[in-house]
């Protein structure tokens, strides 16, 4: 009897885990503090574990208070779509309430967390929440403009990280935040291209012209072109500390021509199919890129 209990106690706490990790969004959450961790490695002169750990923590918190927020604001639009219907609070598995608990909770610790590094990265994980919640949420009805819109707190956490590791916003972490603000547009519009179909059911406004066509698959690739041009500017010696060295910058300019040589199967195909490989490229681009600029620091 005490096992048939306990194997059910155990399986509602799997189920409540599985909850949390949706509403929060667990692996965008993770893959932004890899780039926050990332950000803080090219800035710190000496590496501190336990300001890792606050970065690590502070970020998770604040994307997942974000996206939690995002959930209780588009509840009634995500139950019309297929990708997101089954989302604990359009599911009925979690009450907006529970939902706003835990959104404000991590809101809380998040900022603190943040700020026990220094009041500058408080500041922008705060800016972050604001923005993605009050500003992009709401748009993604109104305009395709919010995807830039929402590129400005999706481009925070690389330079977050600066920030963490320096108390300062400078050159380097503003080099940071660019190429992240323009590696977002080839990314989000690649995924908007293949769930176009499913976010005109929730009424949502992703593709710049509003369509599958060759002028979204154009703007793809000049600002494909842009972030490739932005990733090796700190070879050029221009960005402060943040340098970049001959083969560093080569190889960061490659993986950028895959994310291009995609870019360009999209102008030509124009199918779904295309837009996945874009979209697949560009997940390993950004995490590749920040690996070598790590790598190029430290050998």
């Amino acid at each position: 009897m005490k096992t048939a209990v306990g194997s059910v106690k155990n399986t509602s706490l799997a189920l409540y885990f599985a909850d949390f990790k949706e509403i929060t969004k667990a692996r965008l959450a993770v893959s932004v503090v890899f780039s926050s961790i990332a950000g803080y490695f090219l800035g710190a002169v000496e590496i501190s574990f336990t300001s890792v750990l606050l970065l690590a923590f502070g970020g998770y918190c604040m994307v997942g208070a974000s996206n939690a927020y995002n959930q209780i604001i588009e509840k009634d639009l995500d139950a019309l779509m297929s990708r997101t219907r089954n989302r604990p609070i359009p599911s009925g598995r979690m009450s907006v309430n529970t939902a706003m608990a835990i959104a404000v909770l991590m809101t809380i610790l998040g900022i603190v967390a943040l700020y026990f590094l220094n009041p500058k990265t408080a500041m922008f994980g705060a800016i972050s929440i604001f923005l993605y919640t009050s500003v992009y949420t709401p748009l993604k009805t109104k305009t395709p403009l919010a995807v830039f819109v929402g590129a400005f707190p999706g481009a925070i956490p690389f330079m977050l990280g600066w920030v963490a590791a320096t108390d300062h916003f400078g050159i380097e972490p503003g080099t940071l935040f660019m190429i992240q603000f323009f590696w977002q547009f080839p990314h989000f519009w690649a995924l908007g291209w293949m769930l176009d179909e499913d976010y005109k059911k929730g009424g949502f406004k992703m593709l710049p012209t509003g369509k599958k066509d060759k002028g979204t698959a154009l703007q793809i690739i000049m600002y494909t072109i842009w972030m490739m041009i932005i990733s090796i500017i700190p070879v050029f010696g221009f960005t402060g500390r943040l340098q970049l060295s001959i083969v560093a910058a080569v190889i960061v300019f490659l993986m950028g021509t895959v994310m291009l040589f995609f870019a360009f199967r999209l102008y030509e195909k124009r199918d779904n199919a295309s837009a996945r490989k874009l979209m697949l490229a560009s997940v390993s681009y950004i995490t590749l890129m920040q690996v070598v600029y790590v790598m190029d620091k430290f050998i």
